[in-house]
């Protein structure tokens, strides 16, 4: 009776895992900029790509979270199929944790910014994602697509708009 009480209590705390709006998770965080295959402005749902924006797996990370990094906090708007598949994490070869890790793919205007970031900042780092359930993130309009999700966020993040 123990092993199941236990059982099901381990179960619905994975289960729930899933429906908390605020989590913390190791990340293998790559760069991208404006003409490396973003189509010049637009992200791969036709969102207007700026440098407060990432790339995520939005099965992991829905459009429209924040996430945020020690020195800057991105919204989800992108996605790709290396940022999906995890190519940067699995390629890694370290260690289990961080073959395993999701992989978020931070937008910059020019290359020159991107890679002078990537070379100060570790490759593998832990950022706290905040969904669109959390506190001021997204909209209260449930049927919302990741574009009016991005402008809606873009405009009420502390007064940045473009």
């Amino acid at each position: 009776m123990q092993r199941l009480i236990v059982t099901v209590g381990l179960g619905m705390l994975v289960a729930c895992q899933p429906l908390t709006s605020e989590r913390s998770t190791l990340a293998r965080v790559t760069v991208y900029w404006r003409s490396e295959g973003s189509g010049e402005h637009a992200s791969s749902n036709g969102v207007r790509l700026r440098e407060a924006h990432c790339a995520v797996d939005p099965k992991k990370i829905p459009y429209g979270s924040k996430v945020i990094f020690r020195d800057a906090t991105c919204l989800a708007v992108d996605t790709g199929p290396d940022v999906v598949n995890r190519k940067a994490a699995r390629l890694s070869r370290r260690n289990a944790s961080e073959r395993n890790a999701i992989v978020i793919d931070r937008f910059f205007d020019t290359k020159q910014k991107a890679l002078a970031w990537a070379k100060t900042h570790p490759h593998f780092m832990t950022v706290r994602i905040l969904t669109p359930g959390s506190k001021g993130v997204g909209t209260t309009n449930p049927n919302s697509s990741p574009r009016n999700i991005a402008s809606n966020a873009a405009t009420s993040w502390a007064g940045r708009a473009e």
